[in-house]
């Protein structure tokens, strides 16, 4: 496409009107009001130096305020910084340097740990602080920059222009990836039109068409985002809902809770709802099975990027008729592969397909064979890279047979009958004794058992062994698991050094709010 994604969204909501376009508590925001919210916004953004070419850093809890925010910013023809709002004074500090963001967008309750930045120079506030204002005089409050502004003028915008996504830091500092808008597109046109069975449009004037087309027809698309849009997974899914003239649900709780989902997905009879993994599922599930949710509207469970066991997969369809898509994607790319299971395939498994165009890749750049490890890749655009970071660029996207790919490093192999196992992220190999283990697999099977509400493994270092195989669990409430019954487990289902040599015990296992491994948190866990 060649326009920018801001045009896109202005084409849409002119079609849509005065149709409900996000939902978040007792808001209703229609695509008119989110349309003339985001030109206004983008007006007092203006107005106080942010133009085309400039960064904005985004901190806000899912809403329609994330989503005008970021409206707003490609009206200016100016690229989002999404900033996780865990993040404690250092960790934004660090992010807003590497992203060179001139404003910043937060929520009230990242008060004090904004107090003791330097920049960016312009900042808007969203909410209101209890107590003394350290930001006093220094943010503009949200609210009254809306309602204060008139509607910025529509103007020309190019598909080229910037697109940004930070990863998740979870093993390391955020790196932010670099694309264009033509890209992002593509993306959410993959969580958009392809999910409702759908081409996407070829150009302005087609997609003004389908829009009406859709907007007229009988079918829903009614998109519950449960992760958080500061990252990939919730932000993608959002926007590819609303391009293809859906609508979207956020819950009001900041923390997850699944009994809010299914009382949401129940009330505004959601078609699609967004989970991230057995973290996000398995809680479902238990919610499901306490109370029955009238929820016959729902048509699809998609999870993009976190394990999805098959047994959490079995208790869902127990209790739901629908598709269970599971996406590997990573915020450099993809997706990879995906597993699709419906009650009348059978066997409930979490087998992948590659997905057109993806393959595997051996440390020569060739597809492997059966049993090989290697690590996947996925077509990208020409001049997708990170953000200032050559080196790393290199590594990740690069060239084999006259295509640009992207290998982020996630290893997996295909099996003899052309199906994908994924083995885990390259940085989680546990190398013990002269063996390679993937702690993704041993995750899988130890995740399988009922007494166990989540776990990581990871390699602690072993003047022995190098590293030795550890089990971090959190057990269910009132349950006993020990030690021996983890190890035997694992020893039933694979190598006997993939065996963790220690397990321990935790209420909690650490993780982001989209529901992805804290890793440096879990480890100083077993420190």
């Amino acid at each position: 496409m060649r326009e920018g994604f801001a045009t896109l969204l202005e084409a849409v909501a002119d079609e849509r009107g005065d149709r409900v376009a996000v939902v978040h508590g007792d808001v209703r925001r229609t695509w008119r009001e989110l349309d003339d919210r985001a030109s206004r916004l983008a007006r007092h953004l203006r107005e106080r130096g942010v133009g085309r070419g400039g960064r904005v850093a985004m901190s806000l809890y899912n809403g329609p305020e994330y989503l005008e925010t970021l409206f707003a910013v490609l009206k200016l023809r100016a690229a989002p910084v999404n900033v996780n709002y865990r993040y404690h004074t250092r960790e934004m500090a660090e992010l807003l340097a590497d992203s060179g963001a001139a404003a910043f967008v937060l929520d009230a309750a990242l008060t004090g740990d904004v107090a003791g930045l330097d920049g960016p120079p312009v900042l808007v506030r969203l909410g209101a602080v209890d107590g003394p204002d350290p930001l006093a005089g220094r943010a503009d409050d949200y609210a009254a920059a809306i309602a204060g502004a008139s509607p910025l003028p529509r103007e020309p915008r190019s598909g080229d222009d910037e697109w940004l996504m930070f990863t998740g830091g979870t093993t390391g500092r955020p790196k932010g990836v670099r694309n264009r808008q033509a890209e992002l597109y593509g993306i959410a046109s993959g969580n958009g039109f392809a999910v409702r069975g759908l081409t996407p449009p070829a150009d302005l004037d087609e997609l003004r068409a389908v829009t009406r087309r859709l907007t007229d027809g009988p079918e829903r698309l009614v998109t519950l985002v449960a992760p958080p849009l500061i990252h990939a997974t919730g932000l993608y899914t959002a926007l590819g809902t609303l391009l293809a003239a859906g609508t979207v649900v956020f819950s009001t709780s900041r923390a997850y809770d699944p009994d809010e989902l299914a009382r949401l997905a129940e009330r505004h009879r959601v078609t699609n709802l967004c989970l991230v993994g057995d973290v996000f599922a398995a809680p479902f599930a238990d919610a499901l099975d306490r109370r029955a949710y009238r929820l016959d509207a729902l048509r699809e469970i998609r999870s993009v990027g976190v394990t999805w066991s098959a047994e959490v997969k079995r208790r869902l369809l127990d209790h739901l008729d629908v598709r269970l898509v599971d996406v590997i994607a990573a915020s450099e790319g993809g997706p990879f592969a995906s597993a699709i299971t419906t009650r009348s395939a059978g066997a409930i498994t979490s087998v992948f397909t590659l997905l057109p165009g993806a393959r595997v890749l051996n440390d020569a750049d060739q597809d492997v064979h059966p049993g090989e490890v290697g690590r996947l890749a996925a077509p990208c655009a020409d001049d997708a890279a990170y953000l200032d970071d050559p080196a790393r660029s290199a590594t990740t996207f690069r060239l084999v047979d006259g295509v640009r790919y992207t290998v982020p490093g996630d290893l997996a192999t295909i099996r003899e009958d052309g199906t994908l196992l994924l083995l885990g992220r390259e940085g989680r190999v546990i190398n013990t004794g002269g063996e390679k283990v993937y702690a993704e697999e041993v995750e899988g099977v130890i995740a399988a058992l009922p007494e166990v509400a989540d776990v990581v493994v990871l390699g602690v270092p072993d003047p022995k062994w190098g590293h030795r195989v550890t089990a971090l669990v959190a057990r269910h409430p009132g349950t006993t698991l020990t030690e021996p019954d983890i190890q035997s487990a694992v020893a039933t289902h694979l190598a006997g050094f993939k065996k963790p040599r220690q397990v321990a015990f935790t209420d909690r296992i650490p993780r982001t709010p989209a529901g992805k491994l804290d890793l440096r948190q879990a480890q100083n866990l077993l420190t």
